[in-house]
């Protein structure tokens, strides 16, 4: 680590505390993906069951989505005034919480209490998606790209845990199926919350609580839209299509362990990448690592549309995992280059906001796309925001004007 480094980045953690961070962020990572893995794969199970009308199966997923973009902002204060452990904490409280009200929605039958449920597991979510933002904290601007990549591997475990929590616990309280994976559920928010005490991480600085520039001008960045653009499109695709993807399979009389199965893969295929993601970032650019990302996930929606058998629908979410994670990492990777440190928790907060607020729109489409359409339409629909995102890379590579970070990086 060279002196200018330390003269640019005077927060700069030791390596041992940086690496404790990382394992730390990773596992409740991890335990938090577990968390959302039993949302998605219930989610519209439950609403099924639940709800006053089929066209409402999906909501209480679109309501998780609502609640991580309405909780985004509200972190992110949390975050800039009071660090990011605090609005870790509050977070995870948010998981536990959700936990208790979905078990007691399934008890007494309550639909909308169910949807309040996943709105405090979109809130809980909002705040997991700052985990690797905060593993860049206090890194050398050579380094942050793989230590945000590290943390997001922590989701290969929620790939294997969520699934299999939910196929373990769905029918031990029986009448009431999935009663006790909720309440499971909560314990594993509470767990993440013991971990996430001990972060180390540099507390706000003045600068910080102050902000920075103003927020507009640093979101008229082409290079700021292509992130935000692109990391809105791979995680609305994402969501739009495995939102729809177990109900699909069980209207076409597939069980409830081959949707389970499938949903395992996918998210193990969603985290494991990430392991040499930020490598890959590093050596070939962000941008290039975002093309293929969504190259992929257009792949995956095009082989879906070839049949409704489960292998058809595991390949789909293992493609479409893939194509999340080099979209949404090289997506991210680009958010570290628009911002000065100062500026890190409002921008970074602005993004996941745009994100989750357009993720948000299309949740809300696919169960009625599904229930009304059929499968078929939901992929094809996939393909208009794909067209989108390229256009938005096309404009960044046009103007090749240097962040904030890559200023940084020359002058060192």
């Amino acid at each position: 680590m060279t002196t200018h480094d330390h003269a640019d980045a005077p927060d700069l953690l030791p390596e041992k505390v940086q690496s404790e961070n990382i394992w730390r962020l990773s596992i409740a990572q991890a335990l938090a993906g577990a968390n959302a893995v039993v949302v998605y794969a219930t989610g519209a199970i439950v609403g099924d069951q639940l709800a006053p009308s089929p066209m409402l199966a999906t909501l209480p997923i679109s309501i998780f989505v609502v609640g991580m973009a309405a909780c985004i902002l509200p972190a992110g204060a949390i975050a800039r005034r009071h660090g990011r452990r605090a609005a870790f904490l509050a977070g995870t409280g948010a998981g536990a919480l959700a936990g208790l009200l979905a078990m007691c929605a399934v008890l007494m039958g309550w639909f909308w209490l169910f949807c309040l449920a996943t709105f405090f597991g979109g809130g809980y979510a909002a705040v997991v998606l700052s985990f690797r933002f905060a593993a860049a904290d206090g890194v050398a601007p050579g380094r942050r790209a793989r230590a945000l990549s590290l943390v997001m591997a922590g989701g290969v475990a929620a790939g294997v845990v969520g699934p299999q929590l939910v196929t373990y616990t769905m029918d031990l309280w029986p009448p009431h199926r999935f009663a006790a994976t909720f309440l499971v559920q909560a314990v594993v928010a509470v767990l993440s919350a013991l971990i996430l005490l001990g972060v180390k991480l540099p507390l706000p600085t003045a600068g910080e609580i102050a902000g920075g520039r103003p927020l507009g001008r640093i979101a008229r960045q082409p290079r700021f839209i292509a992130a935000a653009t692109c990391g809105a499109v791979s995680y609305l695709l994402m969501n739009f299509l495995m939102t729809a993807a177990p109900l699909a399979m069980h209207l076409c009389g597939h069980s409830q362990e081959s949707a389970n199965w499938g949903l395992q893969w996918h998210v193990i295929a969603m985290y494991g990448p990430s392991f040499f993601t930020g490598g890959l970032i590093a050596r070939w650019g962000a941008g290039r690592v975002v093309a293929a990302g969504l190259v992929l996930t257009g792949l995956s929606a095009a082989i879906g549309l070839g049949g409704v058998d489960v292998p058809h629908f595991w390949a789909t979410l293992i493609l479409l995992g893939l194509g999340w994670n080099f979209g949404f990492l090289g997506a991210s990777a680009l958010v570290l280059e628009c911002h000065r440190p100062e500026e890190k928790t409002r921008v970074q907060s602005l993004n996941d906001f745009i994100v989750f607020g357009l993720m948000a729109i299309g949740s809300f489409s696919s169960g009625g796309l599904l229930s009304a359409y059929g499968w078929d339409m939901v992929l094809w629909v996939s393909f208009a925001p794909l067209v989108l995102a390229f256009a938005a890379l096309a404009a960044m590579a046009r103007r090749k004007d240097p962040g904030p970070a890559e200023q940084e990086r020359a002058a060192s």
